[in-house]
């Protein structure tokens, strides 16, 4: 349920189809996303799960399944 959220979230906030989002993708190199829309997604997660991400956190988390098994941690606290 965090990884389809999660998936949902990036595809409206860039504009991709959903379904080119998989927990494999690699938000720079696959999905292109460049340090605005990183800064942008880590806010929409934060507000989305009510949770925060710190920066020493937020630059290793760039595979999206790896994101979505670091949010459901931080939720499950």
């Amino acid at each position: 349920m965090v990884f389809e959220r999660i998936q949902e979230l990036l595809a409206e906030q860039m504009n991709i189809d959903k379904e080119k989002i998989t927990p494999q993708s690699h938000l720079i190199n696959d999905l292109k996303a460049d340090s605005l829309d990183m800064v942008e997604m880590l806010i929409s997660l934060e507000d989305e799960f009510k949770i925060s991400v710190p920066d020493e956190d937020a630059k290793n988390l760039l595979v999206l399944g790896d994101l979505a098994a670091y949010v459901e941690k931080k939720i499950s606290k």
